[in-house]
């Protein structure tokens, strides 16, 4: 899958280029090049994490397939069972990710996703590393009914295809499209933080399920984008495991057994009687200003010079990734992670206190230490791979 979403990457470029422009051009700039940068982050982080956990990805589903299957394949032949399998995959993933809303554990998988406080076509690629490694079992119902590998597959990217266009706030409501399908209205919604509007419209491409089951909830005021707890980070790895630790400290402040276990898997605000629940958002999370330091041209300049060699060196490595080892698989992927992280790094950079000029100037040598140490791992990938 990884290798037909690097094809699609040239295509999202242009959108993503036309949607700033067209912004700049109408007075209304949805783009800051920090998120922007960290949202793309998330998307190569995802994909590499994917290529070392291919298991996951689709490995368990033809393993259990034809185990499961209470339906020939062959009846889901010819173009009516591509369609079926749309349907019945994006019903099957209206409950993952209403799960993942609604269950810590998966939550801090889903986080990744809301953590950007703007919204935009690169919001689309803030993919979340772990998401496919938890939610596969959700997935099972295709495999009772005998749907093939093939179509599972397929179904699969067109539903993530789909997601691209609908993160956008310059296309408004759509009619009769937006009482049936996921436009860009409903997921604006799902993407604010506003209290009418949290944990609403979790379907992919059609909405129905959300005013079946109750999860619905039309756009009637101007959205807040995030999470209640804003990550205010540029680090990647940070905005992985903000909400893993977040569990993990709550766990261990949790005196029963039992109710660690139940810290794990109720809803993400939960804490046991007695102890203080995570507060819900608020008239002062609606009005906080967004997270938007002061980032240096040069930091700028460095940033964005190494996520694209980054990107380079993860497109030679997926499109390379399925007959490497596992082993040459996990340095890749700690390359790609180690780019990511020194972008984030030099984007922080102006959220640091620096007061005096030694201290200014030891920053400095660290900052250039970090690029071209991260630059260079990049650039030795790009040769092997090339």
């Amino acid at each position: 899958m990884h290798r037909v979403l690097l094809i699609a990457v040239p295509l999202f470029g242009l959108l993503i280029a036309f949607e700033w422009l067209w912004g700049r051009l109408k007075g209304r700039d949805t783009y800051r090049l920090s998120d922007s940068i960290s949202s793309l982050s998330q998307g190569l982080m995802s994909l590499a994490v994917a290529a070392i956990t291919p298991l996951f990805q689709n490995g368990m589903y033809a393993w259990l397939q034809p185990h499961l299957a209470l339906v020939p394949g062959s009846v889901w032949d010819g173009w009516w069972g591509w369609v079926a399998a749309i349907v019945v995959y994006d019903f099957c993933d209206y409950w993952l990710h209403r799960v993942s809303h609604e269950s810590a554990l998966f939550w801090a998988a889903h986080t990744v996703h809301h953590q950007s406080e703007h919204f935009n076509l690169t919001t689309a690629l803030r993919q979340e590393s772990f998401y496919a490694v938890m939610g596969w079992p959700f997935f099972l119902p295709m495999a009772l009914l005998g749907m093939p590998l093939e179509q599972y597959v397929a179904a699969g990217l067109f539903v993530l295809l789909y997601q691209f266009w609908i993160h956008t706030e310059h296309i408004g409501r759509l009619g009769w499209m937006d009482r049936v399908f996921s436009t860009p209205s409903n997921h604006r919604v799902h993407h604010a933080v506003n209290p009418g509007y949290l944990d609403r419209n979790y379907g992919a491409v059609l909405v129905i399920w959300d005013r079946m089951f109750g999860t619905f909830a039309e756009e009637t005021e101007p959205c807040v984008y995030g999470t209640v707890k804003p990550l205010h980070s540029w680090n990647p790895l940070k905005a992985v495991g903000q909400f893993y630790g977040e569990l993990f400290e709550r766990a261990r402040a949790t005196p029963r057994w039992a109710d660690r276990v139940r810290v794990l898997f109720k809803s993400p605000g939960w804490a046991p009687p007695g102890t203080s629940t995570t507060a819900g958002p608020d008239d002062d999370r609606l009005r906080q200003p967004r997270f938007d330091p002061v980032v240096s041209r040069l930091d700028r300049c460095r940033a964005v010079s190494l996520v694209a060699m980054t990107g380079v060196a993860s497109a030679l490595w997926l499109d390379a990734s399925d007959d490497m080892s596992e082993g040459r698989n996990l340095i890749a992927a700690a390359v790609v992670a180690v780019g990511l992280y020194a972008a984030g790094a030099l984007l922080s950079r102006g959220a640091q206190n620096r007061t005096d000029h030694t201290g200014r100037q030891g920053q400095g040598l660290q900052a250039w230490a970090l690029y071209l140490g991260a630059m260079t791992l990049s650039v030795v990938m790009i040769v092997l791979l090339a």
